[in-house]
């Protein structure tokens, strides 16, 4: 039998507001967003979290993060930065998402709130919604698909397997 098709959702790490005449689509990641990308890439090695395929909005900040989390990832992962990712809501990432071949079992999404919380929240059963209260930067959502195919992703279609944040990666480390 072969393992679930696994969904990696990840905020982009905490972007740099320092210069306040940066188009939005070009902010960078500040130095804690830096750092907590880092923390993201040591859990994605620990937890053996691999995938196949990453994909990422076009936004600096957002590429930035896949960046700053390479070393986690296979060298040969193809990693698709999308226009159609940035700033994108529930809708259009699952649109996206349902475009995928049924031969890769794990992609790593790479975005932005409101979107990345909603799209991760609605794909679970509505009782465990409220597993993901709040989305913060460089957080990452962990789900298995119910579903054998990428076409039928929609609502209460996957498991939520885990959810880590810098903070609880931090506080997890200090004990």
């Amino acid at each position: 039998m072969r393992p679930p098709r696994r969904l990696l959702l990840l905020r982009h790490g905490k972007s740099d507001w320092a210069d306040g005449s940066t188009p939005d689509a070009d902010r960078p990641l500040s130095p804690r967003g830096r750092a907590a990308c880092g923390l993201i890439a040591e859990h994605l090695c620990a937890d053996r979290l691999i995938p196949d395929l990453v994909l990422c909005s076009s936004a600096r900040r957002t590429r930035q993060t896949v960046e700053h989390i390479a070393g986690a990832l296979p060298p040969d992962v193809p990693v698709l930065a999308e226009d159609r990712l940035y700033l994108a809501d529930a809708a259009d990432l699952l649109d996206r998402l349902r475009e995928l071949d049924d031969g890769v079992p794990t992609v790593l999404l790479v975005g932005h709130n409101p979107g990345i919380q909603a799209l991760a929240a609605g794909l679970l059963p509505a009782g465990e919604r409220s597993r993901i209260p709040a989305f913060p930067t460089a957080a990452l959502a962990v789900e298995d698909l119910a579903v054998s195919r990428w076409t039928e992703l929609g609502p209460s279609t996957t498991r939520l397997v885990s959810f880590v944040t810098p903070r609880s990666l931090a506080a997890s480390a200090s004990h």
